[in-house]
């Protein structure tokens, strides 16, 4: 089936990505924000999350958005860790001269975050950068200038949810470009945080490490058995 046809799921339009090369050749040519969708976002879709899906560009970020995906036929879909995904449209466009913008996390993160690509990638033309604390509406719209002014190809934004899309859109309705929201991916890059074993993540069980690392997320994980009975009776 064509990846690039947007698929309903609970009024979220996700596109069914067979490869991240597949979904980093739609952004080129479309641009706008890139929406990590995972159980949690399809259960509890809003309005505002809806509008991004549908304007923007929504991949599976998760084990739980691919199982619904591929209930509704499209085999060939996979999973892209946004926390992956983002390193990927590094390696693809960067030998190319595409040029690259990050905002996010704390001062001394960002800054190894610049260094380590800057090391990785030879040549890489990372046009700005800066932290993710805006601290006063001036700040936030000299950022928003700033972008615009120096006109990046691919923007990526790791301040967390809500916080990074509603930045993203106030960016983008200044300058078209290929927006990544990545939460905490720079203090994964950098060796801040760690993620689960590759064990783990091959199969699926990315979310049983973090659980165990984080017992609170139990309320959180509840909602999946919500979830996996509506992917069940076909009612998403």
């Amino acid at each position: 089936m064509e990846t690039t046809s947007r698929v309903e799921v609970n009024g979220m339009a996700v596109f069914p990505f067979a490869s991240a090369n597949a979904l980093i050749s739609h952004a080129l040519a479309h641009k706008g924000i890139l929406l990590a969708v995972n159980a949690e976002k399809i259960l509890h879709a809003t309005p505002q999350t809806r509008a991004i899906a549908r304007t923007g560009i929504a991949y599976c970020d998760g084990a739980g958005a691919v199982w619904a995906m591929r209930r509704k036929g499209y085999a060939e879909v996979v999973k892209l860790p946004g926390c992956e995904l983002w390193l990927q449209i590094v390696a693809a466009l960067a030998p190319k001269g595409r040029t690259f913008y990050l905002v996010g996390a704390k001062p001394d993160v960002v800054e190894a975050t610049v260094k380590r690509l800057r090391t990785e990638h030879p040549g890489i033309r990372i046009v700005g950068y800066r932290d993710g604390y805006l601290r006063s509406h001036d700040e936030r719209l000299r950022l928003i200038d700033d972008v615009a002014e120096k006109r990046p190809d691919v923007v990526f934004v790791a301040m967390g949810s809500p916080a990074q899309e509603k930045l993203m859109a106030e960016m983008h309705a200044r300058h078209a470009a290929i927006y990544q929201g990545l939460g905490g991916s720079f203090d994964v890059y950098t060796g801040r945080v760690a993620r689960a074993p590759r064990w783990l993540r091959t199969h699926g069980l990315e979310w049983l490490y973090r659980l165990v690392r984080q017992p609170s997320r139990i309320r959180r994980q509840i909602h999946l058995v919500r979830f996996a009975w509506r992917v069940l009776t076909n009612s998403l």
